[in-house]
């Protein structure tokens, strides 16, 4: 399923793009969310490019007026509809307004809750559904040469934190200016739908191994190549300035509200300072869980 905004004219560019596209197209299902209709991806558009997959999956198209970091539930008017996973289409700021497309899963690791969420929070998410994202929007950057734009993961920030759903968002930024593009938001709508059928690919090929991210910056640039050049996916990352928030509930949440399991802890170690090593390292050594630097994994 696929969440989108319209509470602005820029989000309602990457609205449009997913209603009037010449590729696929949705039909009205018998559904409603936030007083909006749910719409359905007509599964015939695709022909048969994509082997058996709509014999038993369903892609679905949400509205809402709602800013998305504040949305606390999702009730739908069928209490049935229970979706398995969650891209929140979503536009991002950033005070150097940098042409970017974005990748990244959403928790709060202190008290602050200015960008919603719960305090101390984290929502439910998929590492392979993450590494889907980046990997869809990587290709689609090659395919439409939008070269001016970086590709970034972001680590784990802002809200929701308590939907019952595994979630990421993938985003257009960070100014009004590539928000109104509409090639970008068309590579972001199209990099979405390839990302469920590539979240589907990589479960069938049962190669990545998962890990959970500690340290680095806000633009995690050592996790994002280990995961580039590696079968390896993450879910949560949690950087430098929160490691001292840390604890052990809340990397058991880190745990648990992953939905693969978990393979390695995988510390970027240059990327912390040694007080925060000896808060961090003992509470991970609490779990079973190897401990890995990201300078153990190959780069290309």
């Amino acid at each position: 399923m696929i969440i989108t905004s319209e509470e602005d004219k820029a989000s309602m560019n990457m609205r449009e793009v997913f209603l009037s596209s010449k590729n696929y197209k949705f039909i009205e299902a018998d559904i409603k969310w936030q007083d909006h209709s749910i719409l359905k991806l007509d599964s015939k558009a695709f022909g048969n490019k994509i082997d058996n997959f709509f014999d038993e999956n369903q892609i679905f198209l949400g509205l809402t007026t709602e800013p998305l970091i504040f949305i606390t539930e999702l009730i739908f008017s069928n209490p049935k509809f229970n979706p398995d996973l969650v891209i929140f289409a979503s536009r991002h700021t950033s005070k150097t307004a940098k042409p970017a497309f974005l990748v990244h899963t959403t928790g709060n690791w202190s008290n602050n809750t200015d960008f919603g969420g719960n305090p101390q929070d984290l929502s439910k998410t998929s590492a392979l559904l993450h590494k889907a994202g980046l990997e869809s929007l990587r290709e689609q950057i090659e395919k439409k040469k939008l070269l001016d734009f970086s590709l970034d993961i972001e680590v784990t920030h802002h809200g929701p934190t308590n939907l019952k759903i595994p979630l990421i968002f993938m985003e257009l930024g960070s100014s009004k200016q590539e928000w109104l593009i509409k090639e970008a938001g068309e590579l972001v709508a199209t990099a979405i739908f390839n990302a469920i059928f590539k979240y589907m690919i990589f479960k069938e090929e049962n190669i990545q191994e998962v890990g959970l991210g500690f340290g680095g910056t806000h633009y995690a640039p050592n996790f994002h190549r280990i995961i580039t050049s590696n079968n390896l996916a993450l879910s949560f990352i949690c950087p430098k300035y929160f490691i001292q928030e840390l604890n052990e509930h809340i990397i058991k949440m880190m745990i648990d509200n992953t939905l693969e399991k978990l393979d390695y802890f995988i510390v970027d170690w240059k990327g912390i300072n040694s007080q925060d090593r000896k808060h961090l390292i003992p509470l991970l050594e609490e779990f079973d869980i190897p401990v890995r630097k990201t300078r153990s994994f190959s780069i290309i």
